[in-house]
């Protein structure tokens, strides 16, 4: 086995929906600020009876089902999460235990926004290593759990949601990677610049800060993703950035000059789902048809921890 290739994709978010108009009913905001500043028209925000491993769970079960794979196939689990309030089970675990898997490797990451493109990075490497078979990768985050629903500035933007990949190893005849190398790092010293901090927890975070680092300095690293791949911006079919908010996510894709990629722009109907925003948003992508199988598509994760992680895979 000299690689791994995503097969299927899964996605699921809580059934009710929160709109700008809503929001504008319990703080001082209103449709045409939030659209104008953050792009945002709606978002699923899931009830004290829907944790983050219900909706893990579900969104795992629709990519294993894509991948006419049973839980007893998955070897590894993975879940990217930041509101995982409880330390121990872990949500891989619960996850693992709702669907009735036998004896698989349970872990959860933490790399907040970017944690879902750290995870499939982590899942590849030990398919690579032969340390796994099949593994099962989940971004999956509660935000409304945790944002100050009396702040405007930050109320507006958090959505909760789900995203999942099934990943498997590639033969040694594969034409391509289906996951190309990864490129990751972080900036400690401005790591306090999006927050998850307190009892109980809270959401916090310096916008421009964020908004100068995603749109200037994120760009170029984005670029050598691609010739990592061994691809150009040009090459790509698609873009599916961590959804922050529009005026993120369209500078920054425009820097990196994918003039032929669709742009994914879920955070308009989703918010920001941190660690599902990724495998929600391509999962979409790919259901819809809007990105043809084998495709090269460019994931790419960045926020909490001014950390950041992206990767080329080919489309499911």
């Amino acid at each position: 086995m000299t690689g791994s290739r995503v097969a299927a994709l899964g996605h699921y978010q809580p059934a009710k929906v929160l709109t700008n108009e809503d929001l504008a009913a319990m703080v001082d905001t209103s449709d045409e600020w939030i659209t104008s500043r953050v792009g945002i028209k709606t978002r699923h925000i899931g009830g004290p009876d829907e944790p983050v491993d219900e909706l893990a769970a579900h969104a795992a079960s629709k990519a294993l089902a894509g991948a006419g794979l049973q839980p007893a196939d998955i070897d590894l689990v993975l879940v990217a999460t930041s509101t995982a309030i409880d330390r121990s089970p872990s949500m891989s675990a619960r996850v693992a235990a709702r669907l009735g898997m036998v004896s698989p490797a349970v872990m959860d990451i933490n790399v907040v926004c970017s944690g879902f493109t750290h995870a499939l990075a982590t899942a590849d490497h030990a398919l690579r290593a032969g340390a796994a078979t099949r593994a099962l990768v989940i971004g999956a985050d509660k935000m409304g759990d945790i944002v100050d629903w009396t702040d405007r500035s930050s109320c507006v933007l958090m959505g909760d949601g789900a995203g999942a990949a099934v990943v498997v190893a590639d033969s040694e005849d594969a034409a391509v990677p289906g996951i190309g190398p990864v490129l990751w790092g972080s900036v400690p010293g401005m790591g306090d610049a999006v927050r998850i901090e307190g009892t109980p927890p809270r959401f916090a975070q310096e916008g421009q800060s964020v908004y100068r680092w995603a749109t200037t300095q994120l760009p170029p690293i984005a670029r050598k993703v691609c010739e990592k791949a061994g691809l150009t911006p040009e090459d790509l079919a698609a873009v599916v950035l961590h959804q922050a908010n529009l005026r993120i996510i369209e500078p920054v894709a425009r820097k990196i000059g994918a003039v032929n990629a669709v742009v994914a722009r879920d955070v308009v109907d989703s918010g920001n789902t941190s660690a599902a925003s990724i495998p929600m948003a391509l999962s979409k992508l790919v259901e819809r048809g809007e990105v043809p199988s084998g495709a090269p598509a460019l994931l790419f994760g960045f926020g909490g921890n001014l950390s950041y992680a992206g990767q080329v895979i080919r489309c499911p």
